[in-house]
C-alpha cells in the first residue's frame, strides 16, 4: 500500500499532520475518520501532487518543513539500525515480508524513513525483491546494505543477515558518536579561544597600545608584532572574514579533485599521532565490513568492491583494488596486502592464516576487534592529553599578549627618545 502524507483536524479542532499507509486517498480519509481525524489535505508520500484538498502544486507541496531546516531530516545510523533489527525480528518470527514491512511502516516514527519504507513496501508488493526496492534509495541504504540484503534473500537467511546488519550499523554509529564526543570539547575550546583572541586584537589591544604610537622609542619586537597584527585585524577585518571562508571553500574544492584527494589521504596517514589512529579506523572498518559481507554470503570479489568504497582513503582503497585484481588472477588476499606496505603485519598474517584454515571471516573479526580496542585506547589517551595541551597553548598565547603590553609599560621610565 502507498504511504500518504496528510493534514487535518481532530474532533477538538486541533491541527494535525502525519504519515499513514492506505489503499487510496479515499481509504485514508475513511480510516482517519474512524480515529477522529478529519482530513483536509493528503498526497502520496512519493509524489509532489496534492491528491485531495487542493490543486497540483498547492497546499502540502508548498509547505516548509521547519524541523527539516533547523534539525535536518537525515536518517541516522541509529534509526536505521533500530529499524533493521525490528525487521529481522519480524521476519525471524515467520511473518511474511510484506506484512513485516507494513508493521514496520506503522512502527517507525522518523518521517523520512517512514515515507521511504512505505515506498519500499509498495515496490515489494508489486513483485520487486527487497534489495532492488532498497536500491532505489541510495542516500539511506548504502551499497553495502543492499548487497547484504541481496545475499540474504539468495541464501534464504534474510533474518540472520538483517541481524548482522543491525549489529554492524550499531557498532559503526557508536564508534562515530564516540569520536564526535571526544572532539566536541576541544572544538568548542578552539572556537571560544579564536573568538576571545579576535576581540582582543580588534578592540582591546589597539586601545592599550595607542599610548606607544606617539612615542619615538624602541619597542620590544614582541610589542611591534602585536601592534602590527592588531592594526591589521582592526583595519582589514573584512578581508579576514572573506579570506577565511574563501580559503576553506577552495581547499574543499581541491580535495574533490583526484589529485587533491590523493594528496590529502597520503598526508593523513603520515600525520604524527593522528595518522596512526586514522589508519587503525580504516583497517577496523575494512576487516569488520569484509567479515560481515563474507559471512552473509557475498562473493569475495564483490565484497572487496564494496569494501574499497567504504574505506574513505584513496591510498588504502588502491591497495584493496590491487588485491581484488590479484585475487582474480589467482593470488591470495594476504600477498598483495603485504606487498603494499600499507597494511600492518597483524592484518596480512591473520588473513593468510584465515585463508589456509578456511576461517577467514573469523580472523577478520579478530582483526576488527583488535583494532577497535586499540582505537578506544588511543582516543581515550588523546582526549585526556588534548585538554591540558590546549590549555598550555592558550596560556602561551595569553602570556605573549600580556608580556608584549606590560614590558613597554614597565620600562617607560627607561625609554630614551630617539
Amino acid at each position: 500500500m502507498p504511504v500518504f502524507e496528510y493534514s487535518g483536524l481532530t474532533e477538538a479542532g486541533k491541527s494535525i499532520r502525519g504519515l499513514r499507509d492506505a489503499e487510496s486517498a479515499k481509504a485514508l480519509r475513511s480510516v482517519l475518520r474512524k480515529d477522529g481525524v478529519y482530513v483536509t489535505e493528503s498526497r502520496a508520500a512519493d509524489a509532489g501532487t496534492v491528491v485531495a484538498g487542493g490543486p497540483k502544486g498547492a497546499g502540502l507541496s508548498r509547505e516548509v518543513d521547519v524541523r527539516g531546516i533547523f534539525f535536518g531530516n537525515r536518517v541516522s545510523a541509529l534509526d536505521l539500525a533500530v529499524t533493521t533489527r525490528q525487521l529481522s525480528t519480524l521476519i525471524g518470527a515467520g511473518i511474511p515480508l510484506v506484512d513485516s514491512l507494513t508493521a514496520l511502516v506503522e512502527q517507525v516514527e522518523h518521517p523520512r524513513l517512514k515515507k521511504i519504507l512505505g515506498m519500499v513496501k509498495q515496490r515489494v508488493n508489486e513483485g520487486a525483491s527487497l534489495a532492488d526496492a532498497l536500491a532505489d534509495h541510495p542516500k539511506v541504504f548504502t551499497n553495502l546494505y543492499v548487497n547484504m540484503i541481496r545475499a540474504g534473500e539468495s541464501s534464504g537467511a534474510l533474518d540472520v543477515v538483517l541481524g548482522r546488519l543491525a549489529d554492524f550499523t550499531e557498532s559503526s554509529a557508536q564508534l562515530r558518536n564516540k569520536l564526535i564526543g571526544a572532539m566536541l570539547y576541544p572544538a568548542i575550546m578552539i572556537l571560544v579561544g579564536i573568538a576571545i583572541v579576535g576581540i582582543l586584537f580588534a578592540v582591546v589591544i589597539p586601545k592599550v597600545t595607542k599610548i606607544f604610537e606617539d612615542m619615538n622609542v624602541a619597542l620590544p619586537w614582541t610589542t611591534r608584532i602585536l601592534i602590527v597584527v592588531s592594526s591589521f585585524a582592526r583595519d582589514y577585518w573584512y578581508l579576514i572574514l572573506i579570506a577565511v571562508p574563501l580559503s576553506i571553500w577552495l581547499f574543499r574544492k581541491y580535495l574533490k579533485t583526484p589529485r587533491g584527494r590523493a594528496w590529502f589521504d597520503r598526508a593523513q596517514l603520515k600525520t604524527p599521532v593522528f595518522g596512526e589512529l586514522i589508519r587503525m579506523l580504516a583497517l577496523a572498518r575494512f576487516a569488520k565490513t569484509l567479515a560481515t559481507l563474507l559471512s552473509s554470503g557475498v562473493p569475495l570479489l564483490t565484497a572487496l568492491d564494496i569494501v574499497k568504497n567504504i574505506v574513505h582513503n584513496t591510498v588504502l582503497s588502491g591497495v584493496i583494488e590491487s588485491a581484488r585484481d590479484a585475487i582474480r588472477e589467482g593470488e591470495s588476499i594476504a600477498a598483495p596486502l603485504k606487498r603494499s606496505g600499507q597494511f600492518p603485519p597483524l592484518v596480512h598474517h591473520m588473513i593468510a592464516v584465515g585463508e589456509k584454515s578456511g576461517q577467514l571471516e573469523e580472523m577478520l573479526q579478530n582483526v576488527a576487534r583488535s583494532y577497535d580496542a586499540q582505537v578506544d585506547m588511543r582516543v581515550a589517551a588523546l582526549t585526556s592529553l588534548l585538554e591540558p595541551a590546549m590549555i598550555v597553548v592558550m596560556g602561551v598565547g595569553v602570556a605573549f599578549i600580556v608580556f608584549s603590553i606590560l614590558m613597554p609599560i614597565m620600562q617607560l621610565n627607561t625609554f630614551v627618545p630617539q
